[in-house]
């Protein structure tokens, strides 16, 4: 009888090298160990199984059907492995570690600028930030958490409103050639930008503000707030942002804000999600109580 269900973890290390490397030499080279180390791995790792898990051609290694459904399962557990070493190696006494991942412009705009604070108030918690996706998986072992843009109904996730439903208008400044808006009908005579996600916010703030026969559903679309408001810092167009991303451009005279009292607020925002699975994370109760006191303190300060 085998003492272990599952063989051991240098054979896993040559295979899945291996089969991404393509060649045994390759292989070796990457493991810094001879070509006939690996090759006996290999082998070793095959009479293990029971199965071949290679096809032999022109000196090149093609991993079989079996080999192919095999790294797709054990490739992301070595990932999830060694990620956990490092984890407790770079943090051995602390409150564990938090991956999270954040949309690019929230993440570089409003985020990131606070984190020092963060990492301040819990130095035993290492925060590890995981590659945005559109769309999130949190069977996904390496993922804790993620913030995400929208109106906080997510499948298999809680989700924790932070900010972002209040959109104010901007506009290039006089210098870049904008045109002055003093009223809501000036805005006739701007090429509207629109973001992706919230393709009818123009059509909300006429049908609020006014007026009523604009464009509001024509002009080029974008897939980030960040772009969008580079667009319009360089006279491209005009557009409805979330005020909380704007403030640095405001400040700088990139953009201006011509109507500052007719904003809008929309069921869109963003929001912290993680799987209720999680939600007990010590980590994770530290980063979201962190959260919404930013939130109360940029309140106070707006």
């Amino acid at each position: 009888m085998r003492k272990s269900v599952a063989p051991a973890l240098h054979l896993l290390r040559a295979f899945i090298t291996t089969a991404r490397a393509g060649t045994i030499s390759s292989a070796a080279e990457l493991l810094h160990l001879t070509q006939g180390a690996v090759s006996k791995q290999v082998q070793e790792l095959e009479q293990w199984l029971g199965v071949p898990v290679f096809e032999r051609a022109k000196k090149r290694l093609h991993l079989t059907t079996a080999g192919h459904r095999y790294l797709q399962a054990v490739q992301p557990l070595l990932q999830q492995l060694d990620a956990a070493t490092i984890d407790l190696m770079s943090n051995p006494l602390g409150d564990g570690a938090l991956h999270l991942s954040s949309l690019p412009t929230f993440g570089a705009k409003w985020l990131i600028p606070r984190l020092p604070g963060f990492q301040a108030a819990h130095p035993k918690v290492t925060l590890h930030f995981v590659p945005y996706v559109e769309g999130y998986d949190f069977l996904r072992p390496d993922l804790d958490c993620a913030i995400r843009y929208g109106t906080g109904s997510w499948p298999r996730a809680e989700a924790l409103y932070i900010i972002g439903r209040e959109m104010v208008l901007i506009a290039p400044p006089a210098s870049r050639g904008g045109k002055a808006i003093r009223k809501p009908a000036d805005i006739r005579s701007h090429v509207l930008l629109h973001h992706q996600t919230v393709p009818r916010a123009w059509e909300s703030w006429c049908g609020r503000h006014g007026p009523s026969d604009a464009a509001a559903s024509l002009g080029p679309q974008f897939d980030q707030y960040q772009t969008l408001i580079r667009a319009v810092s360089v006279g491209m167009g005009i557009g409805l942002v979330p005020a909380c991303l704007v403030q640095q451009e405001l400040a700088l005279g990139e953009v201006i804000s011509p109507l500052p009292h007719l904003g809008i607020d929309l069921d869109t925002g963003y929001y912290l999600c993680y799987p209720p699975a999680r939600a007990e994370m010590p980590a994770l109760a530290d980063f979201k109580a962190w959260l919404l006191d930013e939130v109360r303190r940029a309140a106070t300060e707006a």
